[in-house]
Order: C-alpha cells, then structure tokens, then sequence
C-alpha cells in the first residue's frame, strides 16, 4: 500500500474517503479547514462550505437519513451554533454513517475561547473519538463511520491544533465500494422528534452509551500497557505523544474512546499501577469520572486547566512531584523557556477594512465587533473595536447598547461584521435589528472571500467549494428585503467618502447599513483584486510627523537618523505596498505619491 505524510486534517479526508463517504459539508473554522479543502479533491464526496455550522451539520443529517455515509466539519466554538441539531440527532440515531469533526483550539492559537468538546459529547450522549497522530486521524475516521452504522448514532471525532496541522505517516487504503446505494426510507416514528416519539428514543440512547462503554473494554483503541508498575498514566490524543517523549517507561492507558469510558478497563488498569494519574489538555474530563468511580487519581493538581500541553510543561510538572528521579530539570528542549519577540497580528498591506477603523475612530464610535480579520482594528494605531463575542454578535450587541444608553449615545454605536460573518449568523441580528427599530449603524465589510482561516468561498463570493459558479448574495437587496431603509455602498480606499458616509448614517434615528466593496488583497480568484503600484516617500518632502503611521500599514517603515534617533522618516517597501492610496491621503505634505 501507498503511504504519504499527511497532516491529521488532510488524514481526516483521506479516511472520509476509504470509509465511502458521498457527502461532506462544514463552515471553514481553524484548525479544521483543511479538511473540506482535502474531501474537495475526492471526486466521489460531494464537498460543500454552508453558511454556518449548523447549515452543515443539517446537510450532512439529511444525506444520513438519506442513506449515504456523510462528514461535517467544525471548529470547536462551531459545535456551540450546531448544538440545536446535534443534540436531537442523538435521539434520531443515523441511516448512512455520520461522523462530526470537532476541532479544538487549546491555547487559543486562532479562537475566542479553549471549551473543551468531550463536554459536548457528553451532554449529548454521543460517543468521541480521539486519534493521536495522523494514521489514526484516518483510521479513526473510517472506524467512526462504521460505529455510527453499528450503534446508530453519530460519532464525534476530537482533534486539536496540534493534530490537526502536524504530518506523520499515513498508509493508504483502498475505498470501500460495497454500501448500500442511497435511498429514501420512511421511518417516521424515529426520525420526527414529537415529544411522544422521543420518548421512546430515550431509553434507547442510554443503553447505546452503556453498551459503548462495555464495549470500549475490548477495543483495541482503547489500549494497556504496562511499563514500570509504579506509575499508571491514562490519556489520549496528542498528549499521549507527549508522554511517551518524556516518561517512556511510564504505564499507560491509552484512551482511542474518550467518550462513554470503558470503566472495567480503568478499573483494570488502576489495579495494575502503584499511582494513577491523568494527562489531558484542558477540563478535568477523565479525571472527574475515575475519581466517581472511587479510583485514587491525580491530575489537575499538576496541570493547568488553561492553555495547551508541551513535553517541557509535562515534564516539568512530574519532575516537581519528586516521584522520578530520572528527570533532570529544565526540560531540555522545553520551548518556554526560550524568549521569542511578540509577532503582534495586522492587517495585510492593501486591506480594505483599514481605512474604516480609522474612521470610526476618529469618529470616537462605539464599536461592536465580530469574529474575522477584521477583529485586528482592536489593536493599536487602529484602536477601534470595543467588544467581540461571537460569530455574528456584534449587530445583536448593538441593538443591546442602543436600548439603554442615551440618544446622543447612540449616534456612536456601530456594528462592524464581515461578509461570511454577516451570512453566517448576522441576517438575524440585522432583522431584529429593523423589526425592533434599533437607531444603530451596521458596516458589512465585503471583501468577496472568508479570509481569516484562509479565503474560502462563501454564499457572496459567486462561487463553491468544488469551483462551481453560483448565485452571488446581493448584499444591498438582501438588506432591503429584510426592511432596512437606509442602505449606503462606499469604497473603503477613499477616507474622506467613508467617513462622510459614517457621520451620516451614525447620526440616523434609524437603522442604517454601509456596505465597503474592496475585495481582500488575498483572493484567489484572478481579476477580482488588483494590486497598483507601489508608492514611495519623498524625503523632501517628508516632515516626519508620521501621521502615515496611524493606519498601522505594514508596508510603512519608520527610518530614524544616525545622527538622531530621535528624528526619522517613512519610507514604502516597494513589495508589500499595494498601491491602496490611504497613506496618500493622510500625509497632509504630499510626501507620498511618485509611483515608481
């Protein structure tokens, strides 16, 4: 068989495949991306981006009850816009196979808050899986589907950033080709969730998860092996990766399952140890358990509850116990102990979302914003976005403010959301918004791509996740079809347009829509964006005021004098600069211009 190296993402895909998944849908979320972007290259998997992860996870139970075995992908805060359905889902049970990918962020590499998915699975009373590296991504992926047919349910798989991005082996398969062909069966009585059908679902729910849990004792995913006897160590995923790095003679119980727990083989395990502790990123979700069945188990005493795992941080936390004399201290190759400079985030050179933040602030607005690269206008020079939730909050949020601050307050509340964002759970606030006749101002920055986790297409931008021309939402239309009156469109480029338009719409006494039509300087469609060129400095002419700094560009350096560092001037990188015109326009010396 062929074997490649795979990241656990692209893995996931991979296994998709060979279990003869047809239908794979998901809202793009780091670190899960890559794993539609994957599927898309499977001509036999109908891949599809939704408008968010609810959307998705509704596809991917309808190819189910459809007969067909179908993928849904999502980051974990996605999970929480998915709940609605998952949870019933449970009760429904499955036709065709249905496996959900919950993606987890620990340290918050590219999310808003670290939850902890297991807690979703257990809620639900679905079963979880957590694969360790890239093989079992695939292999997980393939046994998931054939759970869910065997146990009728859907399954979880638990990733994280580390598995979902880092690559090892993975040996190829061949996909299966022997699944029944999709049709449609009627079966009323479980699949229509009256009250009075699920009751009768419910009993059968717990009687699957108890017999996963007494199955999970036999699964060679859920694996013993026995070192040194003095210390037992149960974990999963990625830290049992870490592990074996650090304490390789340590016993270990390596959970494939971490949801229901096999508990005889806990029990087993326990036995067979002197101490028994848990390693696990994030809530004490195993330790909890084994602790309710009595057994004696560290685990949060040594590890934190925030932030991700390291082989520096394990070891330093066993070797502080002063149980293994063969640890030597500092961990050799810990990297926290290596001071690294800050990497601040920014906007790219070109974006258009710059030139209105800086407006709103000059404007002193107040700014309730959303989840995307727009987000960055919180930070300094821009320094204008004062709250940020959730996916789709800021325009909820700004009907919120407006109904108990002043009305010379609320001249200054302004909902800031990007295209995908707006799609993806903003239409409701807007409508809310109108119905309820809040007086604030909403920008929906269209940059024709969802390009915080990596320019995917979405239901604006004209085209599919498999490359098929489609509909393109037409923002203004769509705005006025809801009932909003007051509809502007600007060209972000130009600050003196954005900020007339702004002042105009803030001092409304209704609700009111700006609409930037600037594409992201990233978009991979050709002709969509193009880039002028580069401007430069005159030296001249440049008084060194560094107004052309409060944009934060980072295409503008500040070149300070050998003689006195305290004076200096801008200066262009001719390859970054993208020819935006905004520093122009802010330099009140007409320094910059001169286009080479």
């Amino acid at each position: 068989m062929m074997k490649e190296i795979l990241s656990g993402n692209e893995a996931i895909a991979r296994g998709a495949f060979e279990a003869g998944c047809l239908v794979a849908s998901g809202y793009p979320g780091t670190p899960s991306t890559e794993i539609l972007e994957n599927t898309v290259q499977y001509a036999d998997i109908d891949s599809s981006w939704a408008p968010n992860e609810k959307v998705a996870l509704e596809v991917a139970i309808g190819a189910s009850f459809g007969g067909a075995r179908a993928l849904c992908t999502m980051k974990h805060v996605g999970v929480n816009v998915a709940a609605d359905p998952l949870f019933t889902l449970s009760y429904t049970g499955v036709n065709g196979g249905l496996v959900l990918i919950a993606a987890d962020d620990p340290g918050m590499h590219s999310s808003q808050n670290e939850q902890d998915s297991r807690n979703y699975a257990k809620a639900a009373k679905i079963p979880m899986l957590e694969p360790a590296d890239s093989e079992e991504c695939k292999e997980f992926t393939r046994l998931a589907f054939e759970m869910s047919e065997q146990y009728d349910t859907p399954v979880i798989v638990r990733t994280g950033t580390r598995i979902s991005h880092s690559k090892s082996v993975v040996e190829f398969g061949e996909r299966i080709t022997t699944l029944p062909i999709p049709k449609l069966v009627k079966n009323a009585a479980k699949l229509v969730m009256l009250p009075g059908n699920a009751r009768v679902r419910h009993p059968l729910v717990e009687a699957r998860m108890l017999k996963l849990s007494e199955d999970g004792v036999t699964m060679p995913i859920n694996k013993i092996d026995i070192r040194n006897k003095k210390i037992g160590i149960i974990t999963s995923g990625v830290c049992y990766n870490y592990l074996r790095e650090v304490l390789p003679e340590a016993s270990t119980l390596k959970l494939g399952m971490v949801h229901p727990l096999p508990y005889d083989l806990i029990s087993k395990f326990a036995d067979q140890v002197d101490q028994l502790y848990v390693l696990e990123e994030l809530d004490p979700f195993i330790e909890e358990q084994v602790k309710g069945m009595g057994i004696a188990v560290r685990g949060k005493d040594l590890f934190s509850l925030c932030g991700e795992l390291t082989p520096g941080i394990i070891h330093d936390a066993f070797y502080r116990t002063g149980l293994f004399p063969d640890l030597k201290s500092p961990f050799e190759n810990a990297a926290s102990d290596t001071k690294l400079p800050q990497r601040p985030p920014n906007m790219c050179p070109g974006c258009p979302h710059r030139g209105v933040f800086y407006a709103l602030n000059k404007l002193k607005a107040y700014v309730t914003g959303d989840i995307g690269c727009y987000t960055l206008g919180f930070l300094p020079p821009l320094s204008a976005m004062d709250t940020c939730v959730c996916m789709g909050a800021s325009i909820g949020m700004a009907t919120g403010v407006t109904k108990v601050v002043s009305d010379e307050e609320k001249k200054k509340v302004v909902a800031v959301i990007g295209d995908s964002t707006f799609l993806h759970t903003g239409i409701n606030g807007l409508m809310d918004m109108v119905y309820n006749q809040s007086p604030a101002t909403v920008v929906i920055l269209d940059n024709r791509i969802t390009a915080m986790t990596g320019r995917q297409d979405n239901p604006a931008s004209g085209f599919t996740l498999m490359d098929s021309p489609t509909v393109a939402i037409d923002f203004p239309m769509l705005c006025k079809s809801i009932g909003v009156k007051n509809i502007r469109v600007v060209n972000p480029f130009d600050l003196d347009e954005t900020e007339r338009v702004l002042n105009e719409e803030m001092n409304r006494s209704e609700t009111s829509v700006i609409i930037t039509n600037k594409p992201c300087v990233l978009v991979k469609r050709e002709g969509v964006f193009q880039k002028e060129p580069p401007y430069t400095v005159s030296e001249e002419k440049c008084t060194g005021c560094r107004a052309c700094l409060k944009i934060g560009c980072p295409a503008i350096e500040w070149r300070t004098s050998k003689d006195d560092v305290k004076k200096g001037k801008a200066h262009i990188d001719a390859l970054l600069c993208t020819g935006c015109d905004v520093c122009r326009q802010l330099c009140k010396f007409e320094a910059i211009g001169g286009v080479n």
